[in-house]
């Protein structure tokens, strides 16, 4: 009988919680990395090499390579040969190295859950609890497989219960298509068939975390019908076209992984779960001997990426000074390096302006001429002014636009699509929309010069802040003519990537 103590469980989790917050693992990088080669559309080229840029910046720095540092999930196998010495159950321990790896004083990571769930949505303030699924099998190890999954991959799951001679492929494909750039591709999409409903949803969140293999997959050819789909579904989802950041390109996922399980004759219960930019998760084996602790990838996994935003190459905005001339000339697609002041404010800032102004009261920020950035920044350490910024899902601001237009904001920062009436509502206003690239937060905290509380301090990482910042890269999504490259880029681009091999 082995025994495992309470305290080593807790350490692993907390050291692999701190890990993945900065390391990527090899396979993705390698598989971006042969993305960035072959990618030929401008802007999800240089979406690309903004995010491998940031994770060399975070693998370097250890710091988060996101700002939404996830909500943590784990899956824990014990084996039945093993005794956990502990007053606390296992579920118990794995929150207490949640908390402590969320509260680190050297990288503290931006708790994001919140309780109650539909009322007052109160922050944990330690990121706990994990979301936990245990399952005993024989052996005689604890095996734990942890990762961190961020709110914009997390709500573009999708379930469907299938006729049992409907095409999975087809509503895969279909399906991803509906999904938009909010997850942060280019990724991996897991796939579960199969089972019952939450059955066939927890195989396509561990599927996902699975090894990241399409190359060599594609390399040696098919070896059952399983491979043969996830070949099929790797190639149709890249040809949609959606491409990085949903910009349009050729790579929208590095690879497509499935799972099964046996069902109810009458049903074929399909599940999918994006695994966003950020793919953090990693395996820990505990064996009584001590904590376990994963080894530093080797920092030439990295790859050197040219013509990143400093070389010059791009427009650079003032946004203190600049015209709404000056705004009109800009064209989607196109790299601004914005300097000057910007708000920030994300979903309870706004829902707090909307409160504020239905009863009549004055704001306790001008919002006129200004370009606020949607972000809930990691907190600083060291020297830093912020810690990493990236930007956080723009959908979600879309009932509030049409009003921070109308109090005289010019533009706004965020990542993937904006709807129908908010673009609309962005060319009515002949303003813009910008987006930051989602998976590059510590690239755009290093332009973030200074940060200043303006309003709603009780708010935490949603308060409004004012940044100065200098050649922050953007790319316009939204000119203020209301073309939106999140419309033209994919239409552009479907149907033009080809087999890796070809």
């Amino acid at each position: 009988m082995v025994e495992i103590s309470g305290e080593d469980i807790v350490e692993s989790v907390r050291a692999a919680l701190q890990y993945i917050s900065y390391y990527h693992t090899p396979d993705y990088l390698s598989h971006l990395a042969a993305a960035y080669e072959r990618e030929q559309s401008a802007s999800a080229k240089a979406a690309i090499g903004q995010i491998l840029e940031s994770s060399r910046l975070a693998a370097t720095g250890q710091r988060p390579m996101c700002q939404d540092t996830g909500m943590v999930t784990v899956f824990a196998r014990l084996g039945q040969s093993c005794v956990i010495k502990s007053d606390k159950s296992l579920a118990e321990l794995i929150n207490e190295g949640t908390r402590l790896a969320y509260m680190d004083a050297g990288n503290p990571l931006r708790a994001s859950m919140v309780d109650d769930p539909i009322y007052e949505r109160k922050n944990t303030r330690d990121n706990t609890p994990a979301i936990t699924h245990i399952d005993v099998g024989l052996g005689n190890t604890l095996e734990i497989l942890v990762a961190a999954k961020g709110g914009g991959s997390e709500n573009k799951a999708r379930f469907a219960n299938l006729n049992p001679s409907t095409s999975v492929a087809d509503w895969v494909v279909e399906t991803v298509e509906t999904l938009g750039a909010g997850w942060c591709p280019p990724g991996v999409i897991g796939v579960g068939v199969g089972g019952t409903a939450e059955k066939a949803m927890q195989m396509a969140k561990k599927a996902c975390m699975g090894e990241i293999d399409m190359s060599d997959l594609l390399a040696r050819g098919p070896r059952d019908k399983i491979e043969e789909l996830r070949i099929e579904l790797y190639e149709r989802i890249n040809n949609l076209g959606i491409g990085a950041q949903g910009l349009g390109g050729l790579t929208t996922v590095v690879d497509v992984k499935v799972a099964t399980y046996p069902t109810h004759a009458a049903s074929k219960p399909v599940a999918i779960m994006p695994q966003c930019a950020a793919n953090r998760h990693a395996k820990i084996t505990l064996d009584g001997s001590g904590p376990a602790f994963l080894d530093p990838p080797n920092l030439s996994a990295w790859p050197v990426i040219d013509g990143s935003a400093s070389s010059g190459q791009f427009r650079r905005v003032n946004v203190d000074t600049m015209t709404p001339e000056e705004m009109a000339s800009w064209k989607t697609g196109e790299t601004l390096l914005l300097s000057g002041r910007i708000l920030t404010g994300r979903d309870a800032a706004h829902k707090r302006i909307a409160d504020i102004l239905a009863r009549g009261e004055s704001l306790p920020v001008d919002l006129k001429g200004r370009v606020i950035y949607y972000v809930g920044p990691v907190d600083p350490v060291g020297n830093e002014a912020v810690g990493p910024a990236g930007p956080t899902t723009s959908t979600r601001m879309d009932k509030f636009t049409d009003m921070m237009l109308d109090q005289g904001i010019v533009s706004m920062i965020g990542k993937a699509e904006r709807g129908p009436k908010t673009v609309e509502d962005i060319a009515r206003h002949k303003a813009t929309y910008l987006i930051a690239v989602g998976g590059a937060a510590v690239l755009v905290s290093k332009a973030i010069r200074s940060s200043r509380l303006i309003a709603f301090e009780d708010l935490g990482m949603e308060a409004i802040r004012e940044f100065e910042v200098e050649d922050m890269p953007v790319t316009v999504a939204v000119d203020a003519a209301g073309t939106s490259i999140h419309v033209t880029g994919p239409q552009m681009w479907k149907g033009k990537a080809v087999p890796v091999l070809a």
